[in-house]
């Protein structure tokens, strides 16, 4: 008797049957559709499945994936998802974290879990606000913000996360934007296939408290002159025509922005795209959005390296092969002990 094929998942199946409870118009519904597309896709298995989150209206999307999930405290999700990964690293396991909980009271945390290189993907909402809180000015929030913690502006320069993220380590490094359904589930697919701690920044829309402050690059009349999207191996260009594109300098130490036709050049002058070039990455994500530069998207940074999990995994394996049957009681009374009347 032959048996029946499993029925493929589609992105419904990891949807739970709780209300979803953003507010209207919010970033994050866009983002939870395009994570249950991509966990569809790749044919991922619910019961193998966990998403951790920490505090903020990001972490409340352990609630309507239909996989295991652990709503924790406020930054500590990359510790949370260390001791899960641990002690069972077969498990697939996701981190939903915004800008505030995991780059302010949780930025030594999400430095770990990046330097060890855990396998697992980290999803970071940045919509440079605290938005569960009402509207305070975050880590990532530009200079001049007014916000209730800030009513005359923020004097604080912003945290650039890609480039905290590659500071701390990170091996895979990503960014896409809420609204970009076409590309999001393709850049969380290679998140998903890259071994070791991935890290996506998304750019997310806090219509309440933030609303627009990505319009500059997001709006649909600007965002192919304010976006480049990457393509390892290929040249970097954009524009509606790929008019634009980025090349190095004379020198090679810094990117400048070049308009192809005016200035009589090809895409043989133009930079090509490696994902595997540390400062390459530096350099993309320093540049990304200042002035004269678009803002850079897609795989930034892409070098795979033994994940901290597998490393664990093997010296307990090599232990208990050392000592298949040390005793624990043994282990506690060898060292100097006291007792005490």
């Amino acid at each position: 008797m032959n048996e029946l094929s499993p029925k493929k998942l589609t992105a419904k199946d990891f949807a739970t049957d709780q209300e979803v409870r953003w507010c209207p118009g919010c970033g994050d519904y866009a983002i939870l559709k395009a994570v249950q597309k991509t966990l569809a896709d790749i044919e991922a298995d619910p019961a193998n499945t966990v998403f951790i989150s920490g505090i903020g209206c990001s972490s409340r999307f352990p609630y309507y994936m239909a996989t295991y999930g652990f709503h924790t405290i406020h930054g500590r999700a990359p510790a949370f998802a260390t001791g899960v990964k641990l002690a069972n690293p077969d498990l697939d396991v996701w981190l939903v974290t915004g800008d505030g909980d995991g780059l302010s009271i949780g930025g030594n945390h999400m430095l770990h879990v990046l330097r060890r290189n855990l396998d697992l993907q980290i999803l970071l909402f940045n919509n440079e606000i605290y938005g569960l809180t009402k509207g305070q000015y975050s880590p990532t929030s530009r200079p001049g913000t007014r916000s209730p913690s800030s009513p005359t502006g923020s004097v604080e320069s912003s945290l650039n996360p890609a480039a905290f993220a590659l500071g701390s380590g990170a091996r895979f490094i990503a960014r896409t934007i809420d609204t970009d359904q076409k590309r999001m589930p393709g850049v969380l697919a290679r998140a998903h296939a890259h071994k070791g701690a991935s890290f996506v920044e998304i750019f997310q829309n806090c219509i309440v408290f933030n609303d627009a402050i990505f319009a500059d690059f997001t709006d649909k009349a600007v965002a192919a002159d304010r976006q480049i999207f990457l393509e390892h191996g290929q040249p970097v260009t954009f524009g509606k025509e790929s008019q634009f594109g980025i090349r190095r300098t004379p020198g090679d130490l810094t990117l400048e922005v070049v308009n192809l036709e005016e200035q009589g050049l090809t895409t043989d002058d133009l930079l090509v795209h490696d994902e595997t070039d540390h400062l390459l990455a530096t350099m993309l994500v320093n540049v990304s959005g200042t002035e004269g530069f678009p803002v850079v998207l897609g795989v930034i940074y892409c070098n795979p390296g033994e994940s901290y999990d597998t490393q664990v995994s093997t010296q307990v394996e090599a232990a208990q092969e050392a000592k298949p049957n040390a005793d624990m009681k043994e282990l506690l009374y060898a060292g100097s002990t006291w007792e005490v009347s």
